[in-house]
Parts: structure tokens; sequence; C-alpha cells
């Protein structure tokens, strides 16, 4: 118990001479020990590479859970899992939430309609991606979330007690120069010459006593200050070592963000490539516009009579379609397209190819020509120039 006590006010007693240093630095009435250049540039670096990196996972983090509710949900999840020991079970994600929501709509309505049917092949492209999406979160935790954590939570904890540390024994070093200082200025007024016109011895031996006594503690101040100093120099050498690493930091976040550039590319060339398949297959569907619009004109008894079925109509023959001498346009291909049949024509992104409309085509095509070769072309998929 004597120990505890005696450790304690020891520690009460090196907090106040800090804090008493400290408070005088401020003020302007004691001198401080300056870092050597080389080691402020190191600790100013740090700094930034703190600062930068918080705010780089921070907002990774919203970009990979942009709800920010979700957000603190997920992690105060994950949080319980770590500390059970527990495997996180996988989330789903938006898009796979909508393509689920879009399936049972279509179940509703009826597949074989053609807004059910629609509604079938979005809602499966969408759990695609949700699937995509899923696999670029997964990717880009590991690859760029975790190292940017374990910096933060890591290296930068200890990197910041380092700095404390090396604080604290800069005070201790200032305090015991001021120390020094008091001292060696108390002996010397006590060191001057005795009056030999004293006539009071006892008052001479008072002043020879203090004298021995001040010689004294300059003594042990300088023998506090030789500790002060060393204690100072080894701190501050581990610190510099670790603020150097700082360097190697910057070179494994690197790789990092080289990873999470090629995950996020892969994940929009997937998400790229789901929605050029969606718009094929849409377009492989009947057009349920054209249905609804005959089916509104014609009447229940003329139907048959006027115009007849619509399935029953002669199809257009692109072969002996003309292009008109007047109205052709020039149009830039944005996505490759597979025909789906003999009247359509295939397009490679990018190529230049000659469009126009004719009569009674749809609103949704164009009779696109290249070279000897015609089809039948989605206007989705085309830029029109001139």
């Amino acid at each position: 118990m004597d120990f505890n006590v005696k450790k304690l006010a020891s520690g009460a007693g090196l907090f106040f001479t800090r804090a008493v240093q400290y408070t005088e630095e401020k003020l302007g009435q004691a001198e401080k020990t300056e870092l050597d250049a080389h080691l402020e540039n190191l600790m100013s670096r740090a700094d930034c590479t703190k600062n930068w990196t918080e705010k780089i996972y921070r907002q990774t983090e919203v970009l990979l859970q942009p709800n920010p509710i979700d957000h603190t949900g997920a992690r105060i999840e994950e949080f319980l899992y770590e500390k059970f020991d527990m495997k996180a079970p996988s989330r789903v994600t938006n898009a796979e939430l909508l393509g689920l929501y879009m399936e049972g709509a279509a179940q509703e309505f009826g597949a074989a309609t053609p807004y059910g049917s629609t509604l079938l092949k979005v809602g499966e492209c969408e759990k695609r991606l949700g699937a995509v999406e899923k696999e670029f979160i997964q990717t880009s935790a590991i690859s760029l979330l975790t190292p940017l954590r374990n910096f933060l939570e890591g290296d930068w904890r200890t990197i910041s007690k380092e700095r404390r540390l090396l604080e604290n024994l800069r005070l201790d070093l200032d305090a015991c120069k001021a120390r020094l200082k008091k001292a060696k200025l108390a002996e010397a007024k006590t060191a001057v010459a005795p009056d030999l016109n004293e006539t009071r011895p006892r008052n001479y031996v008072l002043s020879a006593s203090a004298s021995a006594l001040w010689t004294e503690e300059v003594e042990k101040a300088e023998q506090d200050l030789r500790l002060a100093q060393t204690e100072f120099d080894r701190q501050a050498e581990v610190t510099r070592l670790l603020l150097e690493g700082i360097s190697s930091t910057h070179i494994n976040h690197l790789r990092c963000l080289h990873e999470f550039v090629e995950a996020q590319a892969a994940y929009y060339k997937h998400c790229h490539l789901h929605m050029q398949e969606l718009q094929r297959d849409l377009g492989r569907l009947p057009d349920a516009f054209a249905l609804n619009s005959l089916h509104s004109v014609v009447t229940p008894g003329s139907a048959a009579e006027d115009i007849g079925s619509p399935l029953e109509a002669e199809p257009l023959k692109i072969e002996e379609v003309q292009a008109p001498a007047t109205g052709t346009r020039k149009a830039k291909v944005l996505y490759d397209y597979d025909a789906a049949d003999s009247s359509e024509l295939s397009l490679l992104a990018d190529e230049l190819i000659t469009v126009y409309t004719v009569p009674g085509m749809d609103s949704d095509w164009l009779v696109g020509e290249r070279g000897n070769q015609k089809g039948k072309v989605p206007v989705t998929y085309l830029e029109l120039l001139s």
C-alpha cells in the first residue's frame, strides 16, 4: 500500500511539473526544445496521411453502402458478429431485392402478358446486377477498406502513442533545463564573496551552508538533465523510425488502390454486359405498345373486317425496301448488337452506318445500311449524327 501511495504521489508530481512547463511555454515564460526539421516534416506528413486516409475510408464505405441507416446497421451487425466470433450472413443488395419484387409482380400479373414477361426479364437482370454488386463490395472491402482500417486502428495508434510519449519527455527535458538554470542563478548569488567586516559569524555560516546546498542542487539538476536528454533522444529515434514507415504505408495503399480500380472496372463491365443482354432480350419481345394501340382503335364489330389481326399482317420485307432520295442520316453505333433474325442488322460499337425510316415501321426501329448489308436496327443503340 505504501508503494502504491508513493507511486501515485510521484506520478502526480510528474504530471504537475509537465502541466506547469506546458502552461509557461504557452504564456511565453519558458523555453521550448524544438524538434529537428526532419522529424517535424515526418510528423506533418504522417498527420496528412492519417487525415486523408480517414476521409477516403469513410467515403468508400458510403460508396459501397449509400444509405446511412443501412450503413450504421451493417456496422453494428458486423461488430456483434465479430465479438461473438461468428461469420456475418450475406446481405441482400438493393438490386437483388428489386429483382425479387419484379418477379413477384410478374407472377401476379401473369408471366404470359407483355408486362409480366418484361418484368421477369428485368427482374432477372436486376438480380444478376445485385450479385455483381455484392461481389464488388466484398472485393473492395478486402482490397481497400481492410488495409485502410488496419492502418488507422493499428499503425496510427502506435505512432500517436509514441508521439505523446515523446512530447511528455520533451516537457520533462525542458523542466530539467529550467530547474538547472534556476539552481545556477541561486548558486551564483550565494557564491558572492563574504563581507569581511561582518560582525555576525552566524550569518556567514548560513551563507556558506546555502552555497553548498545550491551547489549540490546544481549537480543533481545536471544529472537529471543528462538522464532526461538521453531518454528524449532515444524516444525521438523510435518515433522517427515509426514515422519513416509512412512511406511503406503509401506503397501498400497504392497497391490496394490499384486492386480497387480493377474491381470497380470489372464491376461496371459486367453491369454493362448484363444491360446490353437485357436490351437485346427486350427487343425480341412482342411490341406491346403497337398491340395496345391497335386494340384501342379497333371496335369489336369491325376488327376482323377492316383491320384484321396484327399477327396475320404481312411482315415488312427488308430486302425490298429502297433508300429514299432524301431523309437518310448517318448514325454512330453506341453498343454491339447481335441480330435476332435475318431482318435485323448486326452492329459493332463505334462504327458508322446510314439509317432511314420507312412507312409502317415501329418508331423504335430504323433501317440501317452498311455497304451491301441492310436490316432493321434499334434506335436505342444509335447516336444520330446528321
